[in-house]
């Protein structure tokens, strides 16, 4: 299986397209990524078993584009999105940083 570029329409295989993720923003779960092609930066979502390319559009994200992917999986953690597909696991950390509180233990 090849996964598009939208930009270039170069296809490249799963293990050198989600090396390409960076930035998860749980808030609207999107993850950034840049093409290793052509350089070109997305934000897409991570559905089961399909991705979606879209738009910010306030504090949303608009999916205009859906291209399939048999398979695909995705679990969502505070700080980190894995993506996983054939037994592989992608983890995209997030830059954001957790609420105040979080995490923290009283002594």
């Amino acid at each position: 299986m090849l996964l598009p570029c939208l930009a270039c329409d170069c296809r490249l295989r799963p293990d050198e397209y989600f090396d390409a993720c960076h930035d998860y923003n749980r808030a609207r779960d999107v993850v950034m990524w840049t093409c290793p092609r052509c350089g070109n930066r997305d934000e897409i979502r991570v559905f089961p078993g399909e991705l979606g390319f879209g738009y910010a559009r306030g504090r949303r994200f608009d999916v205009q584009d859906r291209v399939p992917v048999p398979g695909l999986r995705r679990h969502r953690y505070e700080l980190r999105l894995e993506i996983c597909l054939d037994g592989r696991v992608w983890r995209v950390l997030s830059r954001e940083l957790p609420s105040p509180g979080v995490g923290v233990t009283a002594s």
